[in-house]
């Protein structure tokens, strides 16, 4: 009897064991009683009637579903193999339990069509260099269609867009050709600029030993000019100095008939075969031969004596 007892105890524990649950504070627990939606229970510990009650945990954190490789043909017929991923949260845990059977497998399909139809509108190369525009199209695609079943898609990346072999190497050769271009390009804008660089410096420096030059010349010019001044002044002192000091001292004309008898000294150890004399030379012979009469006369003089 109090084995029976005991049994009865522990089974009992067992059934009020199974009406405690905990739900996690990432979780949200959607009970329903014979069938029927009940209530929405929120973190915490929450207890139901065994074997009336049945608790359905939805987890709210973002996670992830792998698209995996498929086959699209773009705008240009050209067959590419895309791979992907999404990424999503739940918003509403009733919604996702009760308007969808199975929301992962429901979110891939319709990722998979969107994919198609979002690259088939676009050409190889918008394809290959577009892939921000492409993620966020899919998304908000993707985000609508999946709002009814209270689930936010946050973003779609696409991992991988693979063209055809033959399609590979064709870009290959294109990326190589125009690299070569880009060089020459580059080669030979750096030549003109060098020469133009050149040309410019060559000008510049013809232009300064231009300047140098005519600077130059005007500084020899100016020192030629007052050296031609100053020597003008120093002659035209020297007259003046010459000219005050024969006034100052009263000289005779003897005396005038000698300096230009000296002066004529000096001519005739020149080369010049004319000699002009100016007009008031006559009183200048007379003054000379009245020195040559009397230089006669003094002989006589002494003679007598």
């Amino acid at each position: 009897m109090i084995i029976a007892l005991g049994i009865i105890a522990f089974l009992i524990l067992i059934i009020a064991a199974t009406g405690i649950k905990i739900v996690r504070p990432y979780q949200r627990g959607l009970v329903e009683r014979l069938g029927k939606f009940n209530r929405e229970a929120g973190p915490g510990l929450h207890f139901i009637i065994p074997f009336f009650d049945r608790m359905t945990r939805v987890d709210l954190r973002e996670m992830v579903i792998d698209v995996p490789p498929q086959e699209v043909i773009t705008k240009d017929n050209v067959v590419v193999t895309v791979d992907a991923v999404i990424y999503y949260e739940v918003t509403d845990a009733y919604k996702v339990v009760y308007n969808v059977s199975n929301f992962q497998f429901a979110t891939l399909k319709l990722a998979q069509t969107n994919l198609r139809n979002v690259i088939g509108e676009l050409e190889l190369d918008q394809t290959l260099t577009s892939r921000e525009k492409i993620n966020t199209k899919l998304r908000t695609v993707l985000d609508d269609a999946t709002d009814k079943w209270g689930v936010r898609i946050t973003r779609v990346e696409i991992k991988k867009i693979d063209p055809p072999k033959d399609i590979t190497d064709a870009m290959s050769k294109q990326m190589k050709a125009e690299r070569t271009k880009r060089a020459a390009i580059l080669e030979a804008e750096g030549i003109k600029q060098a020469e133009i660089l050149k040309a410019e410096g060559e000008r510049n420096a013809a232009i300064l030993k231009a300047e140098g030059q005519a600077e130059a010349i005007k500084k020899v010019a100016e020192a030629n000019k007052f050296k031609l001044i100053a020597e003008a002044q120093g002659q035209a002192e020297a007259i003046l100095n010459v000219f005050k000091a024969i006034h100052e001292g009263g000289p005779t004309n003897d005396l005038i008939a000698i300096k230009y008898l000296d002066a004529l000294k000096d001519i005739a150890n020149g080369k010049a075969t004319k000699v002009f004399l100016p007009m008031e030379a006559s009183a200048i012979l007379s003054s000379i031969a009245g020195i040559a009469e009397v230089l006669k006369k003094e002989p006589e003089g002494e003679e007598k004596k």
